[in-house]
C-alpha cells in the first residue's frame, strides 16, 4: 500500500461523484485537487470558515456551507468566474444539499421554519413549510425524479412528495409515527421506509401513493430503532436497535429473516474467525545502530512510535469481548447498533454495538452467521467497504489501518509521523482512499483484489 504526503485540512473533505477530484476545506478556502496527482486544480475563497461541502451529482458544481454566518456559497469547477451566494437573512440556514439534477440547492432554515428550493437556472424559489429536520428527513429517488420531504404540523408527521422537475407537491400523506426520525427511498424507488424516534420501536414501509405496506415492531418496551440501512441490491433492509440486535427484513415479504445478536461472550459452535489486535514491538539491535545523540534526542518520539507495530492474533473460543455498561442515569446511552454498513455486493454487513466500541462484527447475510469478529485496542472511529470488491477498512484514531477480506485480516502501519487516522473515505471507483487526521489528510493507493480473491460467490 502506497501513501502520499500529508496536506492541510480543517474539516470536511469530499471526493467528486465522477471520482476525478477531491475537495478539501482549509479554513476560509476551498481547495480542489486532482485525485491522481493531488495537484491543486481550483482554489476558491469563501466569506467565512467552511462547515460543510457537497458536490453536485454532475461534479461541475460544489457548495460550501458557512453555517456560522449563516450562508451558502456555490462554485463552478468549469467556470471559475461563476459564483452563487445564498443568504436567508433572519431565518438563517441550518443545512443545505443539492438536488439530483445539480441545478437546484435545498436549504433548511433555523428552527425548521421552512425548506427552500433555489434554482441556479433562474431566480425562482419554492418553499415547503415546517420541515421536520434540518439535515435528515429528505430522500430522493435513485432516478432523481421525486423527493420525499418530512414535515410536521399540528403535532403530526407528514410526507410531502415533490417533483424534482417542477418542484410542485404531487401528494401529501400522514404517517403513523410518534416522532419521525428519518426516511429513505428503497434502491428501486418502489417503497419508502420511515422509522420512529428511539422512544418507540416502529419501522413503517409506505408506497409512494401513501399506502402503508408494512408495520414492524420488534418489541414494545425499551428504546427502539437506532440505525436503518437498505442493502445496495435493494432486497434487504437492516434495522439496528438499542437492544443490541441487528434484524434484516426481506423486501419481498417484509418479514424478518435474520436476527444477529451481539453477545458479550462468543462460544462454539460459532464459526466466525475472531481477530484481536495486539502489540508487536520491533526487535532492534541497538549495538548495530550508529545514530548521533542529537538525532536520537530530536526524534525520540518518532522512534518510539515506530518501534510499536501491531498485528492480529486469531483467538480461540470461547472469548469474552470488552463491554461497557452504559449508565442508567444519563441521556443518549452508548448502546445499540450505532455503526452499520453493507458491502458492495450486499453479501456482508458490518456493525458496531456501541456498548462494545472496540469490537466490529461482520455478518454473512447469505449464510446467516457471523463471518468475522475484529477486536481492536481502541474504539472504532469509522469503517468503510471498498466500493468495487469485498474488502473492509477501519480506523481507531491510531497510526494503523485495519483491513478485512473473507481470506483474513491484517494491519497496516501508516509511515507518516504523528498521523492518527480518525476518519476514512473511499473514492467512488475504489481507486483512492482518503485518510484524515485531526488537521491533515493523506491518500492511499490500495492494491486491487483479483477476481479469484473476491468473495462474491455463494460457496
Amino acid at each position: 500500500m502506497e501513501f502520499t504526503e500529508t496536506y492541510k485540512q480543517s474539516g470536511p473533505c469530499a471526493f467528486s461523484p465522477n471520482a476525478q477530484f477531491l475537495a478539501v476545506a482549509v479554513d476560509y478556502r476551498l481547495v480542489v485537487r486532482d485525485v491522481l496527482s493531488l495537484k491543486v486544480v481550483q482554489l476558491f475563497s469563501c466569506l467565512d470558515k467552511i462547515s460543510y461541502i457537497e458536490w453536485a451529482q454532475d461534479s461541475e458544481y460544489i457548495l460550501c456551507g458557512l453555517f456560522k454566518r449563516p450562508m451558502i456559497q456555490a462554485w463552478s469547477l468549469t467556470q471559475p468566474e461563476w459564483t452563487c451566494k445564498i443568504d436567508e437573512g433572519p431565518a438563517g440556514i441550518a443545512y443545505a444539499r443539492w438536488s439530483p439534477d445539480s441545478r437546484h440547492i435545498l436549504t433548511t432554515s433555523d428552527f425548521q421554519l421552512r425548506l427552500t428550493v433555489w434554482s441556479l437556472l433562474n431566480t425562482a424559489c419554492v418553499h415547503v413549510q415546517w420541515p421536520k429536520h434540518a439535515s435528515k428527513g429528505i430522500s430522493f429517488t435513485k432516478d432523481g425524479k421525486f423527493a420525499a420531504i418530512c414535515t410536521r404540523r399540528d403535532c403530526k408527521d407528514y410526507i410531502n412528495l415533490l417533483s424534482c422537475y417542477t418542484w410542485e407537491i404531487m401528494g401529501v400523506f400522514a404517517v403513523d409515527t410518534l416522532d419521525l426520525a428519518d426516511i429513505e427511498w428503497s434502491p428501486d424507488d418502489s417503497a419508502i421506509v420511515i422509522w420512529d424516534s428511539p422512544l418507540e420501536y416502529k419501522v413503517l414501509i409506505y408506497s409512494p401513493d401513501g399506502r402503508c405496506l408494512f408495520k414492524y415492531l420488534a418489541y414494545e418496551s425499551g428504546l427502539g430503532v437506532k440505525s436503518v440501512s437498505w442493502s445496495p441490491c435493494g432486497q434487504f433492509l437492516a434495522v439496528g436497535s438499542y437492544d443490541q440486535m441487528l434484524r434484516v427484513l426481506n423486501q419481498l415479504t417484509w418479514k424478518v429473516f435474520a436476527e444477529f445478536m451481539h453477545l458479550n461472550t462468543v462460544r462454539a459452535p460459532c464459526c466466525a474467525a475472531t481477530f484481536k489486535e495486539v502489540d508487536e514491538p520491533l526487535q532492534l539491535d541497538m549495538s548495530e545502530l550508529c545514530l548521533s545523540d542529537d538525532f536520537i534526542h530530536g526524534n525520540s518520539e518518532i522512534l518510539s512510535e515506530g518501534h510499536i507495530q501491531v498485528r492480529y492474533d486469531v483467538m480461540e473460543l470461547p472469548i469474552t469481548l470488552p463491554f461497557q455498561k452504559p449508565p442508567a442515569d444519563k441521556p443518549n446511552p452508548k448502546q445499540g447498533i450505532g455503526l452499520m454498513a453493507w458491502s458492495h455486493d450486499s453479501r456482508f454487513i458490518c456493525t458496531r454495538n456501541d456498548s462494545m466500541p472496540t469490537v466490529l462484527w461482520i455478518w454473512d447475510v447469505h449464510h446467516l452467521e457471523p463471518a468475522a469478529i475484529l477486536v481492536q485496542k481502541d474504539p472504532i472511529r469509522a469503517a468503510a467497504w471498498d466500493p468495487t470488491c469485498t474488502r473492509l477498512l477501519l480506523c481507531t484514531g491510531s497510526p494503523h489501518l485495519y483491513i478485512w477480506t473473507p481470506l483474513g485480516a491484517y494491519c497496516v502501519n501508516v509511515p507518516l509521523p504523528q498521523f492518527m487516522i480518525t476518519d476514512l473515505k473511499w473514492n467512488s471507483d475504489g481507486s483512492c482512499l482518503l485518510l484524515k487526521d485531526k488537521e491533515s489528510f493523506c491518500c492511499a493507493a490500495v492494491p486491487l483484489l483479483s477476481e479469484s480473491t473476491d468473495y462474491s460467490s455463494d460457496d
